[in-house]
């Protein structure tokens, strides 16, 4: 056989899962592999580190089709008829295909679609009220264009999080319905997805929830005659997009394959729907906002990896101003970069087969039919919403979540680590934290109670007109002083602190006496175990002989921990130290000594 018909790597021989498990076992030393390697995600599935020929894997079906035309939407606040047509012709110019109008009060439809190829553009419409109105004036207007998009009522994401379920938006739908019956691609009933996972809900609880939503709005629909392969060929679904990028891929490709089995239930066997992704406020900051561009993009290529039929990116600086041209410019062309220079939404499902994506597509929605089944049989949507069976798992889950911000393990880069100590932050932009109500869902930052710790600090700053700061004192062994000093820059940075870069001292006692006798309010010990074993209790005696009202910190994580607190260290900074709880103490004495 010729070299070039031979096998890729068919050179190389097949590793087995034994062999493999035989190295790692040795690489690891001892050390725990599901501890160190298997990925367990708050979904309640574990994710293993390496598949092979040797694994069984299920590949679901109906996962959908990578959309060959997909929607890159822009949101238009509409204030009025003609502003709301400036914006959307200058998206278009810019490079956009689908808009996405928000609409509140009345608007004269041939003003806001005035100039705009409804044969080229995607439209859709956010309009909590006089929906039945705009529909038949929009109908009218596009009487012979192939109209494409969705009109979406808020008739779940209202009742969600407002607690009232609006019984007349069904008649509204039911007549929606009606309106938009000669035109296939634009979709009357929207289903939103997005108020779970942004209210800190995982991945399979957002599919079940979703899909229990979809289940009670069919049975309210029935009831005013409206056929169950109707509603079907008339649903466009918005889902929020998380940061966990093959866990979304994965979820986007379960909730396609179940939605198909739903809909066999009502013994409809082709599904017409239409999914909308959405950028999730969950991942978002305002401290670092730039990093907000790289969660949107690896955001929206899960999801078009997820097979969806439209995008919206929100501008990376939405969480706390008017979104500038230049944010909403920056927005809509990484959709554009992703699906014209890499060929995102030109490629035929291009996950299918990945061992890895099948095996978590699989497992999501196994555990989403669980939990979706569990809801029916306890009463439905709307009997677990009212009886906050939903918003009482939501908030188990947001807790985990999180925990696990505040003690960053779940890293969140400008929130929790690498923060920009070179940023200014306004006050007034930062949050006074989480005020959650369990009777709906409230969707949010997870970085409320991280951004309310920063806005304690910037008050301080504002009354005493001084920034803490940080002195990272170290001496002693040169590699872990280093490592140290790094890390309780980093931690520390997260207050908005003043923090300074690492100052060397030849000896624990020089680093004691010149850090006591230094202008900072706030001093980090930074050296390794065994220089701590050694000198730790002579540096905090030494220290608290001149420096009573200094905060005095530990980095790393000492074995006498009882006396070194007796002689007067504040506290340590550690892998296992929480941000939240450690940078609170610490910043309610300094806020005593410099008030004093």
């Amino acid at each position: 056989m010729s070299d070039k018909n031979k096998a890729l790597f068919s050179e190389f021989p097949s590793v087995s899962t034994e062999q493999w498990m035989e190295r790692v076992t040795a690489d690891l030393k001892g050390a725990d592999f599901d501890k160190k390697l298997v990925w367990k995600n708050l979904t309640g599935i574990n994710i293993q580190p390496c598949y092979n020929t040797e694994n069984k894997i299920t590949q679901l079906k109906n996962t959908g089709e990578n959309s060959q035309s997909l929607v890159n939407y822009r949101n238009v606040a509409v204030a009025t008829a003609e502003s709301g047509n400036k914006l959307a012709i200058k998206a278009v110019e810019e490079g956009m295909n689908g808009i996405i109008f928000t609409i509140e009060g009345n608007v004269a439809v041939a003003e806001l679609l005035n100039g705009i190829d409804l044969n080229e553009i995607t439209v859709s419409f956010e309009i909590a009220s006089n929906a039945v109105a705009f529909a038949t004036d929009l109908v009218a207007f596009a009487k012979d264009s192939d109209l494409k998009g969705y009109i979406n009522t808020g008739i779940i994401s209202n009742y969600v999080t407002t607690g009232s379920f609006d019984a007349s938006q069904v008649e509204a739908a039911a007549e929606l319905v009606k309106l938009t019956a000669n035109y296939p691609n634009f979709k009357a009933i929207t289903v939103s997805g997005t108020e779970y996972l942004d209210s800190g809900a995982n991945q399979v609880q957002e599919i079940a929830y979703t899909l229990n939503s979809l289940v009670f709005l069919i049975e309210k629909l029935s009831e005013k005659g409206v056929e169950a392969q109707t509603i079907f060929n008339n649903l466009n679904f918005k889902l929020a997009i998380g940061l966990e990028y093959f866990v979304e891929i994965g979820k986007f490709r379960a909730f396609n394959s179940l939605l198909a089995e739903v809909a066999a239930k009502y013994g409809v066997a082709e599904v017409a729907n239409t999914v909308t992704a959405k950028t999730s406020i969950w991942s978002k900051s305002v401290t670092d906002a730039e990093t907000n561009l790289l969660r949107c993009t690896t955001e929206a290529m899960s999801a078009i990896l997820g097979n969806v039929d439209g995008v919206l990116i929100d501008a990376y600086d939405k969480e706390f101003k008017d979104s500038s041209d230049f944010s909403s410019r920056i927005a809509g062309n990484i959709t554009t970069i992703l699906k014209e220079e890499s060929y995102f939404g030109k490629v035929s499902n291009p996950v299918d087969g990945s061992y890895y994506v099948e095996e978590v597509s699989s497992k999501i929605a196994e555990k989403a039919l669980e939990l979706f089944q569990a809801i029916e049989a306890a009463g439905g949507f709307f009997t677990a919403f009212e009886n906050e069976t939903i918003q009482a798992q939501i908030a188990e889950i947001r807790l985990k979540k999180l925990k696990l911000i505040s003690q960053r393990r779940t890293p969140m880069v400008g929130i929790n680590k690498y923060p920009n100590l070179m940023e200014t932050v306004a006050t007034d932009i930062l949050s006074t934290g989480g005020a959650d109500n369990s009777k709906v869902l409230t969707p949010r930052r997870a970085s409320l109670e991280i951004e309310a710790m920063r806005r304690v600090t910037e008050e301080l700053v504002a009354e005493t007109n001084v920034r803490p700061i940080v002195q990272l004192a170290s001496f002693g062994n040169l590699n872990m002083r280093k490592a140290r000093a790094a890390f309780a820059y980093d931690f520390i940075g997260v207050s908005g602190f003043d923090v300074h870069q690492e100052e060397s001292f030849d000896s624990a006692e020089a680093a004691a006496t010149e850090s006591a006798k230094s202008d900072s309010h706030i001093v980090v010990i930074c050296s390794s175990d065994q220089d701590y074993d050694e000198s730790a209790v002579d540096f905090i005696k030494a220290f608290r002989a001149i420096a009573k009202n200094k905060v005095l910190l530990l980095a790393g994580a000492p074995k006498n921990m009882d006396e070194l607190t007796e002689a007067g260290l504040d506290g340590v900074v550690n892998m296992r130290t929480d941000v939240l709880v450690t940078l609170s103490a610490i910043q309610e004495k300094v806020q005593k000594t410099l008030k004093s």
